[in-house]
């Protein structure tokens, strides 16, 4: 059955009390190996996948991620639902640290958006991309975050840059001249390859620091992100299990059809090695 859940976010997301862990899930993809093993266990009844977004130990950056394999991995799997869990600076005064942002726009500065496709090789498909952001999750986990006493700003930007390094306060200012809210390094392929796999896909966007733009304290350093990354941890898994509780079983949100209308080239042209690589996602098409 296709209705499973998936958790991509930091390692600390899989220890939440109630989930009975049964199994480690080793995949080699198409496009390699996905950023760890892949957790597996029930949680409320529910099949649920945990993955490491940098790997245990956190020994990934961000433009090292292999977002296609990670993807590709969960589809595989069954998984039709995935809730995001990231850390983000704040573009905005009114969104403070430890604030979480349900985002639902992206603005794309990414360099490799060659690589955050499933498709090329003799398919040539073009999703709609319009509302990148599912809305019925969202408002899901949204409603979990607020349930659970989280200080939850609804809508808004999430502009992708590259990484490593934090923003310049150029960068910073210009992000924010540009009505953005909140910056972070890795979402935007999650999303656009997650619509592309028919997997519905939100983001809770954890904020841990100010960017550089606000001057009145120290620009955004590492220690500042883990310091409230680790404070929004425990957060983060109440919120989680509290939402998956109301997740449907049945998969039939316009996102599990998105390919439906987005596939240009016949099944007929498909070359045989390209067909093979993408089963997980085209088998219904085929």
């Amino acid at each position: 059955m296709s209705n499973h859940i998936a958790i991509i976010g930091g390692t600390g997301l899989y220890s939440m009390k109630g989930f009975q862990q049964d199994e480690e899930i080793t995949i080699h993809t198409p496009f390699g190996y996905p950023s760890d093993a892949i957790i597996s266990g029930l949680l409320d009844g529910r099949r649920v996948f945990f993955l490491p977004r940098h790997g245990r130990g956190h020994t990934i950056l961000p433009h090292e991620i292999n977002h296609r394999a990670n993807i590709w991995a969960l589809k595989s799997l069954g998984v039709s639902y995935i809730i995001c869990v990231t850390a983000v600076g704040s573009l905005k005064e009114e969104y403070a640290p430890r604030d979480i942002v349900m985002f639902d726009q992206f603005f794309d500065r990414t360099s490799r958006r060659n690589e955050h496709t499933f498709f090329g090789n003799g398919i040539a498909a073009h999703v709609q991309f319009a509302d990148p952001i599912s809305e019925n999750l969202r408002k899901i986990v949204s409603d979990a975050a607020k349930a659970k006493g989280a200080k939850t700003h609804d809508g808004g930007t999430y502009v992708n840059m590259d990484g490593p390094a934090f923003s310049t306060r150029a960068e910073s200012n210009a992000n924010r001249q540009l009505g953005f809210d909140v910056i972070g390094m890795t979402n935007v392929a999650e999303a656009k390859l997650a619509r592309e796999a028919e997997i519905a896909l939100c983001t809770m966007a954890m904020i841990t620091d100010y960017d550089c733009w606000k001057t009145d304290e120290e620009p955004v350093s590492l220690q500042t992100v883990l310091g409230h990354l680790k404070a929004n941890s425990q957060n983060a898994q109440d919120i989680v299990k509290f939402a998956i509780q109301n997740i449907p079983t049945d998969a039939n949100w316009p996102e599990h059809s998105a390919l439906a209308q987005s596939i240009v080239t016949q099944p007929e042209h498909w070359p045989e090695g390209t067909k093979a690589d993408l089963m997980p996602i085209l088998e219904k098409y085929c």
